[in-house]
């Protein structure tokens, strides 16, 4: 009978051969403990000559939880690399594979397989590979850690000089006289290496100033044919680097540090991440690299959101079925104006989500037609309900041009549009779809919202019964990111407690104190900022001028506020000051009815409560 595997393989591919998709057998695997993640370290087979360092990818490892690989198993390598750490000493690298036949079915071994010289230590027996090893092997495992895809000697030991082969149906991944490691081998343990990785995503250049000092970074996302890892630049590296980097561009990049990944900042599938040093090498590079991708998602269905702890970052594809208004937000550590707009994600798990753009991208973003956007590296939160936010780092893209935006464009084309899905967020922007956000004025009192540890946010639809005119407006220091109360100093000056500073100048600003009403009931509102304005229907710069120049035309303009009619978003807490306790609601925002997507929820509504009764 003839042997399925593919005889002479090992050797092939340990003397630095290209093999097409070998197929081998497995004749024992053991797991390898790590702080972050388990790798699992194979004996191979080809019949003639095995492999006793050979790894598999992390994102193999369900292959080997679900029993998809087991003992005698017979597998196709799709995708592998060869990293050499000494002559003695090479380790197989698995990225792809496909199962052949499984273990149960072989049941035995294939042929019968001797240990290659060039690896330096017998195999372990196929019997017990983890307990009949060979001096040399045993001290293999006691010498080296397994992180990152590869074995590599512990701090104490001299490693020598590592090369690497990559195969993916192609030859070794190396230009010139330059030897390159992928990316999925890199670990603090190795002190030479080069890669080559496309740029995919580049910060802007941040700061920051606090009891340490002052300083400034940039970050950017690093790809290649075997994964992805981020970058850091920090100070006098931050002004060499950020010039020379080019999104999508290719460069080989070497003599950085690597250090543990903080998952909570970045969705890239790697446990280290990569910092500048003044010894740090970045080169473009110069010849064609066809085979590295130009980004790599890892989607997760949004219904799925619910699953996942705050503050986590994700990759998302949803089709956008609504797209609110850019409002205008303070943020509270500096008083910074920021531009936001919410829109609603839709997938094929019937789960809806609220996705928050800011800036630039926030006033651009064009919501027409139901595009479908994906999005790399958004933040989870539980603010409301489950939502997303863009952070510096995130990528968003519009009706990309991948299988999984295709499939999503025909399912919402043929049933996506009319099918009722849920909604995890409350969002703040434009008409908000989730039934189990809203309330009426009646509900959010007997239900004693507020009232708990944490501020309760719910949404309504409500007119303006009474504007207080009474303290509206005050005049604010001018500083962009200061809004504190001026005092008057009576001489032509006003003095800003926060800053310390007396100016001329002054801007506008104001903190309106609204009775909003239902069909249920009343509530007394205190609205800031930008949502003053749109509530009164002018500027705090044109109130202020009315104010001071045209008191009738200022108490008319606040007059006609009354009976208007928005959906407003509240928050309500219970609040104390001098002892005494009194709950305090706020306007997150507000925004004119859409009366399409208001009969809409009605009717929902309706239809909710004939399946009650």
């Amino acid at each position: 009978m003839t042997s399925p595997l593919t005889g002479g393989a090992v050797e092939r591919i340990l003397n630095g051969e290209t093999v097409d998709k070998p197929v081998l057998q497995v004749l024992n695997f053991k797991p390898i403990a790590h702080n972050t993640t388990d790798r699992y370290r194979l004996l191979l087979s080809d019949g003639v000559k095995c492999h006793n360092y050979a790894m598999l990818g992390t994102q193999l490892n369900s292959k080997i939880i679900d029993k998809e690989i087991e003992r005698f198993a017979v597998v196709q390598l799709d995708k592998y690399m060869c990293n050499t750490i000494s002559p003695e000493k090479k380790i197989l690298i698995i990225l792809e594979l496909t199962v052949i036949a499984n273990g149960a079915d072989v049941g035995s071994k294939l042929g019968n397989p001797v240990m290659p010289s060039s690896t330096g230590a017998a195999a372990p027996s196929d019997g017990d590979g983890a307990s009949n090893r060979t001096p040399a092997s045993s001290e293999f495992a006691a010498s080296v850690k397994p992180p990152g895809g590869a074995q590599f000697p512990t701090r104490n030991t001299q490693p020598a000089p590592m090369q690497s082969s990559f195969r993916s149906n192609g030859g070794p991944t190396s230009g010139g006289d330059v030897v390159v490691l992928p990316i999925c081998s890199l670990t603090p343990y190795q002190n030479k290496w080069t890669i080559r990785a496309r740029v995919t995503n580049k910060s802007a250049i941040r700061t920051w100033n606090n009891a340490r000092g002052e300083g400034k970074l940039f970050s950017m996302d690093l790809l290649d044919e075997s994964g992805e890892i981020r970058a850091t630049a920090f100070n006098a590296e931050c002004d060499r680097f950020y010039d020379l980097v080019e999104v999508n561009k290719v460069y080989y990049i070497s003599r950085a540090n690597l250090k543990t990944a903080n998952p909570k900042f970045s969705s890239l599938k790697n446990e280290f991440e990569m910092s500048f040093t003044q010894e740090t090498a970045m080169t473009p590079c110069e010849e064609a690299a066809p085979h590295i991708p130009t980004l790599q998602f890892n989607f997760i269905p949004i219904r799925r959101l619910q699953e996942i702890g705050p503050d986590k970052v994700v990759d998302v594809i949803g089709v956008c079925k609504d797209a609110g208004t850019v409002q205008t937000v303070v943020r509270r550590a500096n008083n910074q104006e920021l531009k936001k707009r919410d829109i609603s994600l839709v997938d094929k798990s019937s789960a809806e989500v609220s996705l928050t753009l800011w800036g630039d991208q926030a006033e651009a973003f064009d919501g027409s037609n139901n595009p479908v956007i994906a999005v790399k590296g958004v933040r989870v939160s539980d603010f409301s309900g489950v939502s997303l936010s863009m952070i510096g780092s995130s990528q968003l893209q519009v009706n990309p041009d991948i299988p999984e935006s295709h499939a999503l464009i025909g399912w919402y084309s043929n049933e996506g549009a009319s099918l009722q899905t849920q909604s995890l967020s409350v969002r703040t922007g434009g008409f908000e779809g989730a039934a189990a956000s809203w309330k009426h004025l009646s509900e959010a009192k007997s239900q004693k919202l507020g009232f708990g540890d944490n501020p309760d946010y719910f949404s309504c639809k409500a007119s303006v019964a009474i504007v207080r005119k009474e303290n509206c407006l005050y005049k604010a220091c001018p500083a962009e990111k200061c809004n504190k109360k001026l005092v008057n100093l009576e001489n032509g000056l006003y003095r800003c407690e926060k800053c310390n500073e007396q100016t001329s100048e002054f801007k506008w600003r104001l903190i309106v104190s609204a009775h909003l009403c239902d069909f249920s009931a009343g509530q007394w509102v205190t609205c800031f900022g930008a949502e003053a304005e749109q509530l009164l229907g002018n500027t705090a710069a044109e109130l202020g001028g009315f104010f001071e120049g045209d008191h009738e035309r200022f108490e008319e303009a606040v007059n006609d506020a009354a009976f208007r009619t928005f959906i407003f978003k509240l928050r309500t807490k219970m609040e104390t000051y001098n002892d005494e306790s009194r709950l305090k609601t706020s306007v997150v925002s507000i925004n004119p009815v859409n009366y399409v997507d208001y009969t809409k929820k009605l009717l929902k509504d309706i239809a909710e409560f004939e399946k009650v009764l």
